[in-house]
């Protein structure tokens, strides 16, 4: 069995859970009615089951091909899927009606978003890093830049790129040497090499926008000198079609683990010419317009293959025969029970779908919170809706990610040899997982964002407010004894991340390194308590469900899982507070030289 996108996990989420019907007099709800939104999801779904899924084994083992003109051809069967991808309209979904986009609400947007990478990570990432680059553009281009790239970045007939690293720097961007020199005609001439850059050469479209950080010459030094540019592989002619070819030029693919199917380049600027985006010096506040973005992507993308993953190893699970259960046969009539009877192959299937379902339930909740950030008309929402965003991004990133990895280790394991074959998925989902705890911020500097920034900033409202929700629904639902479970598990974890929260503003200050050294068990605590809301959430729908005399199995089954959660999952909280009450002295006692 392939990978079966789950659109009744979606529309329970969506409908049940997070009620999008009850916004629908706000811009973008109220073109995606129940019904509609129904039959996108399921359109959808049967693109990227029958259309990039088949794709995804052909991108892994015939990856892409590196030709000595700097060109770059994607693996078989890419060229003609992004075709069908951008004339079915799907790019543009959550774009600004203003340029060609259909204005739906981002959480609708992130439903299909997951489907497409669950089933091809490798080629979602070309039209995702187009739409990041659309959302820098739109939140710091001119007027001029907007009319002549977001109608084109919006409906994927042009692709997207950020160029940001290079070779002796990453995460410490103020390192940069990529030197933009001012032109007489108010252009720049952009020169410098950057690495490992996504979608930075390929076949699918006419014309690549490179996003590109460079250092004009005299500006300060560090990241307060950093200026954006956009920079189009062909730059546009009178009428806005690629016209003559720019200086900028792929030099080379990147060896990689996995994501084969999708172009990593070396990408050099030879006096390439570009535009600055935004003002001089403040290129990075635009940027991470694009990155946070990608950021939330990310975590979507540990969530996706988490899912891939966890399908295929209960498929295997379901048909693979070995051994007799430990309580009796359960297929007397065959030669062996099959594995499902074995607790400990049930322990990691639970797992993953404990996470998993309540891992999408974090994203979507969250992708809501940021469409009413953008739409909603009382400032006060906006307000929350933007400071979670910023709050939950890192956690969402890095949790996710961390988690999603997790599942496909266990989903190998659940294999057994064949896992680690190539005649079976597994292997695939593990390699492709892997750099998404890399990638757009290692998952620790994203620990380190959470607990040195997001927490303190506004002092601490973000925080605090989340907190306080939490406080409100278990007092809200206090009276209903068949959430009693789920209140009790929540209110656990939440006293242990507030617990944890006044340890890190106490103890930080004076060293931090306590925060740093903590910083990652208390986003997986972080983590885990917003998984936990999320299960009490759910919990509270399908109840609402079963009451009301719906026999449908889905709503059994989900709640069977999330008290698995409660019970095996949920307790990683206490052992992610005690290390992080250590402090420092044990993580940083070792002398360097003794590394």
């Amino acid at each position: 069995m392939s990978y079966q996108p789950p659109v009744r996990e979606h529309l329970f989420l969506l409908k049940d859970v997070l009620g999008i019907e009850t916004y629908s007099n706000l811009p973008g709800f109220a073109d995606a009615p129940m019904d509609v939104v129904e039959q996108i999801l399921d359109e959808s779904a049967k693109f990227c089951a029958e259309v990039l899924a088949p794709l995804n084994a052909v991108g892994d083992k015939q990856g892409c091909v590196w030709h000595s003109d700097g060109s770059v051809t994607t693996p078989p069967g890419f060229k003609e899927a992004y075709r069908q991808f951008v004339d079915g309209g799907w790019p543009a979904l959550g774009s600004e009606t203003e340029y060609g986009g259909q204005g739906l609400p981002a959480v609708v947007n992130l439903a299909c978003n997951e489907m497409s990478s669950s089933s091809n990570m490798a080629f979602s990432m070309y039209p995702g890093l187009t739409h990041g680059a659309y959302s820098a553009i739109l939140a710091g281009g001119s007027d001029a830049q907007k009319q002549l790239y977001l109608p084109k970045l919006a409906t994927g007939e042009w692709g997207g790129t950020m160029n940001l690293t290079e070779p002796q720097c990453g995460t410490d961007l103020g390192l940069i040497r990529t030197k933009a020199t001012p032109a007489s005609d108010g252009t720049y001439r952009i020169s410098g090499q950057k690495i490992w850059i996504s979608s930075g050469e390929h076949d699918l479209a006419p014309n690549i926008i490179h996003l590109v950080l460079a250092r004009i010459e005299g500006a300060p030094a560090g990241v307060r000198g950093i200026s954006l540019f956009v920079v189009p592989k062909f730059l546009p002619d009178a009428e806005g079609k690629p016209g003559q070819r720019n200086s900028v030029k792929c030099l080379g693919l990147e060896e990689k683990m996995g994501i084969h199917g999708n172009a990593t380049c070396v990408m050099s600027h030879e006096e390439a010419t570009g535009w600055l985006v935004g003002e001089e010096n403040r290129g990075l506040q635009v940027m991470f317009v694009m990155m946070n973005e990608e950021r939330l992507g990310v975590g979507m993308q540990g969530l996706a293959q988490g899912e891939a993953a966890y399908q295929a190893a209960a498929q295997f699970a379901r048909d693979r025969l070995q051994g007799r259960s430990l309580t009796g046969p359960k297929n007397p009539d065959g030669p062996a029970d099959s594995i499902l009877v074995h607790p400990d192959v049930r322990r990691m299937l639970m797992d993953a779908r404990a996470v998993l379902e309540a891992g999408r339930a974090f994203l979507f909740w969250s992708a809501l919170h940021g469409d009413l950030a953008q739409r909603h008309p009382d400032e006060a929402v906006r307000q929350k809706g933007e400071d979670y965003m910023a709050l939950l991004t890192p956690v969402l990133k890095a949790f996710l990610t961390e988690r999603g990895f997790a599942i496909a280790s266990d989903a190998m394991q659940v294999h057994g040899g064949s896992g680690f074959t190539e005649h079976f998925p597994a292997s695939q989902y593990l390699r492709d997982s892997r750099i998404a705890m890399i990638y757009e911020g290692a998952n620790g500097v994203q620990a380190l964002d959470l607990v040195g920034r997001k927490l303190g900033a506004h002092g601490g409202r973000a925080v605090m407010t989340f907190l306080a929700e939490i406080d409100a629904f278990v007092a809200d639902n206090g009276s209903d004894e068949t959430l009693k479970p789920f209140l009790d598990g929540l209110a656990g974890a939440k006293a242990q991340l507030l617990e944890g929260t006044l340890w890190l503003m106490q103890n930080g200050p004076a060293n931090p390194d306590n925060a740093g050294a903590g910083s990652m068990d208390y986003l997986r605590l972080f983590g885990l308590t917003g998984l936990a809301y999320m299960w009490a959430l759910m919990a509270k729908a399908a109840n609402a469900k079963v009451t009301a005399g719906d026999a449908d199995p889905f709503y059994a089954a989900k709640l069977t899982v999330g008290r698995y959660f409660l019970q095996r999952v949920l307790p990683d909280t206490g052992a992610a507070l005690a290390k992080l009450k250590t402090g420092a002295e044990a993580v940083m006692a070792l002398p360097a030289d003794a590394f």
